[in-house]
């Protein structure tokens, strides 16, 4: 069984960055889409950011300009890079991604556990 396992999180004084990463627990062949989600407390989940298999990035007009999101193939890793954090993006992170584990296989989408951020002076 696959897991996606997030982290980097942690607590940061406004102003400050982190890097947020999500790699499977075991060996799979290729991460395709890699997606970051974040849920603040007694908030619905929201989506941040999306990287297509091609290295396209977008980010939500939100997060724009402070947050990007980034893959390493060869560590077959995404990342969430963080600068500028504000005490609103306090949340729970989470790594959604389409999880090739052996070449014959099609994509499957997996979440993680989430890490959390903690934004405060």
């Amino acid at each position: 069984q696959v897991q996606l396992v997030e982290s980097g999180g942690g607590l940061v004084q406004p102003g400050g960055s982190l890097r947020l990463s999500c790699a499977a627990s075991r060996n799979i062949y290729r991460i395709t889409y890699g997606r970051w989600y974040r849920q603040a407390p007694e908030k619905e989940r929201e989506f941040l950011a999306t990287i297509t298999p091609e290295g396209h990035a977008s980010v939500v007009d939100s997060v724009k300009g402070r947050f990007s999101i980034s893959r390493d193939n060869a560590q077959k890793t995404v990342y969430l890079q963080m600068n500028n954090l504000k005490p609103e993006d306090t949340a729970v992170y989470y790594c959604n991604s389409d999880v090739i584990v052996d070449p014959k296989d099609r994509p499957t989408n997996y979440w993680g556990r989430g890490t959390q951020v903690t934004v405060s002076s």
